[in-house]
């Protein structure tokens, strides 16, 4: 089956639950992407070189700066017996902007056929740190738009959280639109982060679009962390020194 690469305009949403509440929301570009395959690209578009935009293999798929791209992905499902299963890999994540490039989150989307049956939620801080979330029904059947998948919380993410709790991720992939939930509880404390928007065909207008209407791309995001970080330290949330990440790439 073909896949078109498609460029995603959408919100993020971020919502702070307990005590101290505090919410933003962004516009964020994502591009969609069979990381397998060799294109075509629209001529702003870029694989592992330099571009407008472009997507790296270093940048995903094992540790910052040292991925393995959809090798490491592909070895990550053989590791859970879904080698021998016919999946296609598809990549959702924020591309590079003028080489510069840092990723909250990033998506590896697993097909069979046309149902989601897997995904790789790829965490990363501006730490330096790494860990990804493998997120499946016990028996690897379709994940649905109604679906909770709930984990153990284990990367120190924000300084203002406990890594502690557990997260609940909901994933609506449709063919128009893409939703992304991510809940994290701890107790009455917790965030819940959202990103949605609509699917569209990557094309040179709209990347040029996006880098007009979000210049800097990447390091207006890790510019905006630190924003909402400096805003929290200020409504007096209680600061968590950085602990050792976990030895393990997944959760």
């Amino acid at each position: 089956m073909t896949h078109q690469a498609q460029h995603i305009a959408g919100i993020t949403t971020h919502k702070r639950l307990g005590r101290i509440s505090h919410g933003f929301r962004y516009g964020v570009d994502y591009v969609l992407i069979d990381p397998e395959r060799g294109g075509p690209w629209p001529k702003l578009f870029s694989r592992n070189r330099f571009n407008l935009m472009a997507v790296h293999d270093c940048d995903h798929g094992g540790p910052l700066r040292q991925g393995r791209g959809p090798a490491w992905a592909r070895a990550v499902l053989a590791a859970r017996g879904l080698g021998a299963r016919k999946l296609r890999l598809l990549l959702l994540t924020q591309p590079r902007f003028l080489g510069y490039v840092f990723n909250p989150v990033s998506f590896w989307l697993v097909m069979e056929d046309d149902a989601l049956i897997a995904v790789i939620a790829e965490v990363s801080t501006p730490f330096g740190d790494r860990h990804s979330y493998l997120c499946h029904n016990a028996d690897f059947s379709p994940i649905t738009k109604d679906t909770r998948i709930k984990t153990p919380k284990s990367l120190h993410v924000s300084p203002f959280q406990d890594v502690a709790g557990t997260y609940a991720f909901g994933f609506d992939i449709s063919p128009e639109q893409i939703t992304i939930r991510i809940l994290h509880r701890n107790g009455p404390e917790g965030v819940l982060a959202m990103l949605s928007g609509p699917r569209k065909p990557m094309t040179n207008a709209g990347l040029l679009g996006a880098g007009i209407r979000r210049p800097f791309g990447a390091l207006r995001t890790i510019a905006l962390i630190y924003w909402q970080a400096l805003r929290l330290k200020l409504k007096g949330a209680k600061y968590r020194a950085h602990p050792t990440p976990p030895n393990s790439e997944i959760t």
